[in-house]
């Protein structure tokens, strides 16, 4: 069975970044030493290994104070207890001022990328679970791009890293029930805001390998004017058995206080499978596989699984080795990567699907196709795109 026509796509991507880049080996150095300093020795050597084996290479932040010395950084450990570690409401007022502006300007280049107008687009989905306030990230974004004051709202908050393909899902079910319907998607997260002074395993690895980043989309019906489209089809979502208490993400007075269990690679390896072949219904093979790296264990298992090549992870790979993980921006981050190289590649038609993983556990997946002329998988496209055509219906 070849992928379902719901007549949507994603027309345009962009993403953005703070501008503090946090080196890992660099970051690594400072925390060891923190903790080294705070009497804290066999955390210092732990955390050493798992910087060293989670991907990262570099991330991004909005919180320059991650960038100074050991005993400067107020998100590391210390051994004087009257040090001034970041509360919640602190936390919570530099989000509100670096969010805005980062997610109008990874929403600015999808505009660009999309060649929609912003007056034209009718829905507005955002999305964050990093931080919270009221106006929200919606009502600011309107002003900051020139949309209209009518647009459809839609704020997805606290969801986590599944969220960013959750509102692509909602986006292309709006797309395709209304004819002019033209949804912009626009995730930002500012993980590293969350960062906790501790020597608990649990928050070294969330330390370890989370980065800020925003991302955006602009989702609607393909015409003559786009090229290289990521049209939009099947999705599915589950929430994976026994698994509650595997990702937990709570409010603390000293920002979110993060637990993910060393057992999610092994619960995705074991439930994701199923529900992907269901997904997919005995239809061909995905070439294309855009999956939300989490972590590296999560690409290794869903590598492994379905016996994937270096370069169907390679666009995962990249983004969790030179970004981290973004939460819901990150799948977004996946498929421009996805995006570039099949433009350098001058490829064809491909079907693929993306998937991402967030609490619960849950597991968000759709069907998609890369399509270089997608005009021509419309109804009464040219003799030239039959072939095209006849692969996508």
């Amino acid at each position: 069975m070849s992928m379902e026509r719901s007549g949507a796509a994603i027309l345009g991507l962009g993403t953005a970044v703070p501008a503090y880049r946090m080196d890992q080996e660099d970051t690594s150095r400072r925390l060891t030493e923190a903790l080294s300093s705070a009497g804290h020795s066999d955390s210092s050597r732990w955390a050493k290994r798992i910087f060293r084996q989670c991907g990262v290479e570099s991330r991004y932040t909005c919180e320059p104070n991650l960038l100074e010395s050991a005993a400067s950084c107020r998100y590391f450990p210390s051994a004087d207890s009257e040090a001034a570690v970041p509360s919640t409401s602190g936390r919570m007022a530099l989000y509100k001022r670096a969010s805005v502006p980062l997610a109008a300007e990874a929403a600015e280049k999808a505009l660009a990328d999309s060649g929609i107008h912003p007056e034209d687009i009718t829905h507005l989905i955002t999305v964050s679970c990093t931080g919270q306030f009221l106006p929200g990230l919606d009502a600011a974004l309107i002003g900051e791009l020139g949309l209209r004051p009518t647009v459809a709202r839609v704020p997805l908050t606290f969801l986590g890293c599944a969220a960013g393909l959750k509102a692509v899902c909602l986006s292309k079910g709006l797309v395709a029930g209304q004819q002019n319907a033209r949804a912009l998607v626009v995730c930002v997260e500012l993980c590293t805001l969350h960062i906790q002074p501790s020597s608990d395993r649990e928050a070294l690895y969330g330390a370890s390998f989370f980065g800020d980043g925003a991302s955006a989309c602009v989702i609607g019906r393909p015409d003559e004017r786009h090229r290289g489209v990521f049209l939009l089809g099947e999705e599915r979502s589950a929430l994976l058995p026994d698994s509650a208490g595997e990702m937990i993400w709570e409010v603390g007075n000293h920002g979110f206080d993060l637990y993910l269990s060393p057992s999610i690679p092994r619960l995705i390896g074991e439930h994701v499978p199923a529900e992907i072949n269901r997904l997919l219904e005995g239809g061909p093979e995905p070439e294309l596989w855009a999956i939300h790296p989490g972590g590296r264990g999560i690409v290794d298992i869903m590598q492994e699984t379905f016996a994937l090549s270096d370069g169907q992870t390679s666009a995962s790979r990249s983004i969790l080795r030179n970004y981290g993980n973004m939460s819901s921006a990150t799948i977004l981050f996946v498929l421009s990567e996805m995006k570039r190289m099949l433009g350098e590649e001058k490829a064809g038609y491909k079907e693929g699907i993306a998937l991402a993983f967030g609490p619960g556990v849950t597991a968000e997946m759709i069907r998609i196709a890369y399509s270089p002329y997608p005009q021509l998988c419309q109804a009464g496209g040219s003799t030239a795109g039959a072939e095209e055509a006849d692969a996508y219906a």
